[in-house]
């Protein structure tokens, strides 16, 4: 069992900047597919940023390219999403995610991570 944790999340102004952390219990946290997902109410969860076990490949929502910045440190064991120029319409509950699946592709499907946290709400004010 993995357990994940998100840190972070908050009210911040448009325009503004937030990075998030997501701590894995999980170890070597590297050898995991990790992704960050988001839900805004009354809409379905979706892709913001994924990256592939190896590291080597990432995959963005169209919405946050430019903006957001998916990284890992695999001594600390942390996913990090930084997340610059925020828009109202980035309010959502943000989930991080990972798989012990090891495939070279990423992974932007919710259905194909099989461990996730509890969220951190990121809110963003016009």
């Amino acid at each position: 069992q993995v357990m994940l944790v998100e840190s972070g999340g908050g009210l911040v102004q448009a325009g503004g900047s937030l990075r998030l952390s997501c701590a894995a219990s999980a170890r070597p946290f590297a050898n995991y597919a990790k992704g960050w997902f988001r839900q805004a109410p009354g809409k379905e969860r979706e892709l913001v940023a994924a990256i592939n076990w190896i590291g080597g490949s990432t995959s963005y929502a169209v919405a946050v390219q430019g903006r957001f910045t998916i990284s890992r440190d695999n001594a600390e064991n942390t996913l990090y999403l930084q997340m610059t120029n925020l828009k109202p319409e980035d309010t959502a509950l943000y989930y991080c995610a990972a798989s012990s699946t090891r495939v070279p592709d990423v992974k932007i499907w919710p259905y194909e991570y099989e461990y996730w946290g509890q969220g951190t709400q990121v809110t963003v004010s016009s």
